[in-house]
């Protein structure tokens, strides 16, 4: 049985973390550590927030492709649900876009929202900032409260699921 409650064959999380864990494993954050703590973290963020097992595995998949570890094709041939794939989708932002843009479509894309508010969360800790340099350290702050802003995620409601009231777990596997 599957992740998402059906038949169908689709990767189970632990598989899904053991391939972004094997993706990103080279890789290190602006302050030099593994870069799996992020996802890690986000993927727990999702989960603290009440996302389901298919955002969880888009948490943990959230950077991939952007960061070029994983291409859409693997994306559009692995066995995910539909619905993991779009919010990963929605969150590779693409080359010279705006971030009101890359906002607009997180917000059309059912659960993308609450993920990225999850890994902003983790972004924006001040425990993680306060080891970058000042100028890295204030830009980052200010381009991730623009995000914020654009996708109404605030001090007041950091953890709103979904701006439709939709629920965030799903049994639908539309691979």
């Amino acid at each position: 049985m599957s992740y998402d409650g059906s038949s169908a064959p689709v990767m189970t999380l632990a598989e899904v973390e053991s391939v972004a864990r094997a993706a990103h494993a080279a890789q290190r954050d602006k302050a030099g550590r593994p870069y799996v703590e992020h996802l890690e973290a986000v993927a727990e963020g999702v989960r603290a927030r009440g996302g389901g097992c298919e955002l969880i595995a888009a948490a943990w998949l959230h950077d991939a492709v952007e960061d070029g570890v994983l291409s859409e094709e693997w994306l559009t041939a692995a066995n995910l649900t539909q619905r993991t794939k779009d919010v990963v989708r929605a969150l590779t932002k693409r080359p010279g876009e705006e971030p009101q843009a890359y906002a607009e479509r997180i917000l059309a894309t059912e659960g993308a929202r609450l993920v990225k508010a999850a890994d902003l969360a983790h972004n924006a800790d001040p425990r993680r900032l306060a080891v970058l340099d000042e100028p890295t350290a204030r830009r980052l702050t200010r381009k991730y409260a623009a995000m914020r802003q654009y996708l109404g995620v605030t001090a007041e409601n950091p953890d709103i699921p979904d701006i439709a009231g939709i629920p965030e777990t799903s049994t639908t596997s539309d691979d």
